[in-house]
């Protein structure tokens, strides 16, 4: 798997990296423009929004070079066999898709393989040798259930890799682990991967 993204890196070389940023619904959405505008400086970014997280991402704050899609994106361009269907047009293009935030609903749906929106129609159509990177947001006590253990088992046999919550005042006014890590931290966490496959492709050619 690891030679499969070092050709997807070495094919981006020569461009900058496309990131599909994705958010579903958490309150922690609130931070998806944030999270946009660190991308946008280094990458070519795309931006999609499931329904539930129209409730806190604020469109009009999202960085003008980014194309924000939701679900009723989804089918719009569609009218005959042969269109192209958005959810496997934005598969084709991504070279690296970031959740943030992952919902514990999403997280439940993408590890039972389920596709009822744009966003889990991507990820159901994913590539697995390119990187998909999920930063979990949900209560103390819903990431403290058994079920999210089990979800997160599934996710890694994926290969999908986890940016970790971490602890703080969550909305609902609890103290605990559940919070998306911050996007300055997803940002350079990404990068980081990404450079580093650059690099290791860089030594394997030199």
């Amino acid at each position: 798997m690891e030679a499969e993204i070092n050709m997807q890196v070495d094919d981006a070389v020569t461009r900058k990296p496309r990131i599909l940023l994705a958010a579903s619904g958490s309150v922690a959405a609130i931070k998806f423009s944030n999270l946009c505008y660190c991308f946008s400086e280094w990458a070519d970014v795309k931006a999609v929004a499931s329904k539930s997280s129209l409730n806190f991402v604020d469109k009009p704050s999202l960085p003008q070079n980014v194309t924000l899609y939701t679900d009723e994106d989804e089918w719009s361009s569609w009218n005959k066999i042969g269109d192209p269907v958005l959810h496997i047009d934005l598969r084709r293009w991504a070279d690296v898709m970031i959740i943030a935030p992952l919902s514990a609903n999403t997280l439940g749906k993408i590890s039972g393989g389920l596709c009822d929106n744009l966003l889990t129609c991507i990820v159901r159509a994913w590539d697995y040798s390119k990187p998909l990177f999920v930063a979990p947001a949900m209560n103390t006590l819903m990431w403290n259930n058994p079920f999210t253990e089990r979800h997160l088992v599934l996710l890694d046999e994926l290969g999908i890799t986890l940016i970790p919550p971490i602890k703080k005042k969550l909305a609902c006014g609890d103290y605990g682990n559940g919070a998306m890590a911050e996007p300055s931290l997803i940002y350079s966490t990404v990068r980081l991967f990404w450079e580093s496959q650059a690099h290791k492709q860089s030594d394997a050619t030199s």
